[in-house]
């Protein structure tokens, strides 16, 4: 069949593509700016209306498009979430179950990003991928545009795919960034503008500490950052470097104004040279009109961009990602706060490894010193959560108040230098904790 008439066959309406699913279906969905606005409306107007009920929905990163839609409140009775990566969306409704009799609304599921192509496709199994993507092109492949990650492997092993294709989703090369028509069950259309994230301001603490991580990244480095105000002001104090490289996660909008700078060429990679790659991207109109059709920047599945030993294989990379906490032997805790799940693991224990196990390379965790505006200090003597990264795994560390470099540290030297990156106001406390654990 012709490509158009084909595309024809398969276009149909919101209500009629969710139609298709049925009770106690195991559903799974493109992330962040692919979440397909249509298509969930249109499925959380079945289970409003009582004609769908007992669906699971596995997912990373939602964002307001979910939480208006399929993981409102009231329908949680009839949508069940299984959350990969818990986001504001997420602690609204366990804020509200807590509230509501102390009601369980949301299910975790543990899981380093590079190892969830494998858990949703073997260990899960998905019955609808539903996702935005891009307009067809000639040949009849649509983009997945600014998402690959999970994405990309979970749609085709879908026994139901179901598109939304938005002509404002930008068109990306990369491996298994394009799905073929033939590849598709049923497909609509709604053109609306994908989100966009806000623009955090940076604080005086977040100046200091981009500056230090700043002065650690070499000429030739390959980068990995998250999304967010620091990351993007370390990027803007970068603009004196050369040939720098993007390997990373979540790609942001700083990357783009040093790739528009000429500071990020991609030449002294040694995987994927020339290319700045990533395995999902959140920021900008701006940005997503600058990765349309751009041949220099390729989108991979997450098993490929988050593989330590994939990462390892370029020199000098920097990794820079978060604490919530971090005790006083290095163990970091980066996704639990306040009693339950508050983001998740996501790719962290994945470029820690593979930015040290890089030639040359540094695995950075920077954070502020305290918490809730001062009250709390971020260094504690035991770990609250669960351990994101383990002590043995830590590198450098930094705050406000410096770094430090934490391999080949005892643990008594790594508990003064981790006290010494502390508070001012919590150092006495955090001395004495240390004590107490025979660590100094």
């Amino acid at each position: 069949m012709e490509l158009t008439s084909l595309y024809r066959s398969k276009l149909t309406t919101p209500a009629d593509a969710v139609g298709r699913i049925a009770s106690g279906a195991t559903l799974s969905m493109g992330m962040a700016m692919n979440e397909p606005p249509a298509l969930l409306k249109a499925l959380a107007d079945r289970a409003a209306a009582g004609t769908v009920n007992d669906l699971k929905i596995y997912y990373f990163e939602s964002t307001p498009i979910a939480g208006e839609t399929i993981l409102r409140y009231e329908l949680t009775d009839r949508i069940h979430p299984y959350c990969m990566f818990v986001t504001a969306v997420e602690r609204a409704l366990i804020k509200r179950g807590m509230a509501d009799g102390g009601r369980k609304v949301l299910t975790y599921v543990p899981s380093n990003f590079s190892q969830s192509p494998r858990l949703l496709t073997e260990h899960v199994g998905i019955d609808t991928f539903l996702m935005t993507v891009s307009p067809m092109d000639r040949h009849g492949y649509f983009s997945l545009g600014t998402g690959n990650d999970y994405s990309s492997k979970v749609a085709r092993a879908a026994r139901h795919l179901i598109v939304e294709v938005n002509e404002h989703m930008p068109r990306v090369y990369g491996s298994l960034a394009q799905l073929h028509v033939s590849e598709v069950e049923a497909i609509v259309e709604n053109n609306v503008p994908l989100p966009e994230l806000p623009v955090n301001k940076s604080g005086p603490e977040d100046a200091t500490i981009g500056r230090m991580i700043a002065e650690m990244v070499p000429d030739g480095a390959c980068l990995q950052m998250g999304v967010g105000a620091l990351p993007n002001l370390v990027c803007s104090q970068l603009q004196s470097r050369k040939d720098l490289g993007i390997h990373t996660e979540a790609l942001c909008p700083g990357m783009i104004d040093l790739i528009e700078a000429g500071v990020v060429t991609n030449r002294r990679k040694r995987l994927n040279p020339g290319k700045t790659v990533f395995t999902f991207a959140m920021g900008q109109k701006a940005m997503y009109d600058f990765l349309d059709d751009n041949p220099a920047v390729e989108s991979h599945p997450v098993d490929y961009v988050n593989d330590p030993y994939v990462i390892a294989q370029n020199d000098n990379v920097v990794s820079i990602n978060a604490a919530l906490q971090i005790d006083l032997t290095g163990g970091v805790n980066a996704e639990h706060m306040l009693g339950h799940q508050y983001s998740a693991t996501g790719g962290q224990l994945d470029f820690v490894r593979g930015a040290y196990a890089s030639r040359g390379g540094k695995s950075i965790i920077a954070c502020h010193s305290t918490a809730a505006k001062g009250k709390a200090s971020r260094f504690v003597a035991r770990l609250e959560g669960p351990v994101t990264t383990p002590r043995m795994d830590t590198h450098i560390v930094i705050t406000e108040f410096g770094w430090t470099d934490l391999k080949g540290k005892s643990s008594t030297e790594r508990a003064q230098a981790l006290i010494g990156l502390a508070h001012p106001q919590f150092r006495d406390g955090l001395a004495a904790a240390a004590k107490d654990m025979h660590l100094i």
